[in-house]
């Protein structure tokens, strides 16, 4: 029995995502995209403010793709959105390196582009976790 465990456990570790991004760092990280983003809350409350390019990130982590009211969103992002993209750690660290790759192979669409041509190779768990941690508290 515990052999039994302890080879199901090590098969779980092996075989499920691991986003161990750090939220502190990813907070940090985030500097590199405030020129662009914004982060404030619903009730107006700036967590970091930045550009109005790009959309305002704040509980964007379950948020389905391409959904922000009023942002002008590339057509195969907002696809994306209809067709069940939603975020989550996991998604965005895949993401955030290419985000036109990303688009082209998740919608099949080589034509489809992200507006966001900003490429973050390196820190995407760690921006991951740290926008995890900026979403509405849950009622």
């Amino acid at each position: 029995m515990k052999i039994s465990l302890i080879a199901t456990t090590a098969i779980l570790a092996l075989t499920s995502p691991v986003f161990a991004g750090d939220a502190a760092k990813g907070e940090n990280e985030f500097k590199k995209c405030k020129a662009c983003h914004e982060i404030v809350a619903d009730d107006g409350t700036a967590i970091v403010k930045g550009g109005k390019t790009g959309p305002n990130l704040y509980g964007v982590v379950g948020r389905a793709a391409g959904t922000v009211e009023g942002f002008s969103y590339s057509d195969v992002m907002k696809e994306a959105g209809e067709k069940g993209l939603v975020w989550d750690e996991e998604t965005l660290v895949k993401y955030l390196p290419d985000p036109s790759a990303f688009l082209e192979e998740t919608s099949g669409d080589s034509a489809g582009k992200s507006k966001m041509t900003f490429k973050l190779k390196k820190g995407g768990d760690d921006v991951a976790a740290y926008l995890a941690s900026v979403v509405p508290a849950a009622n």
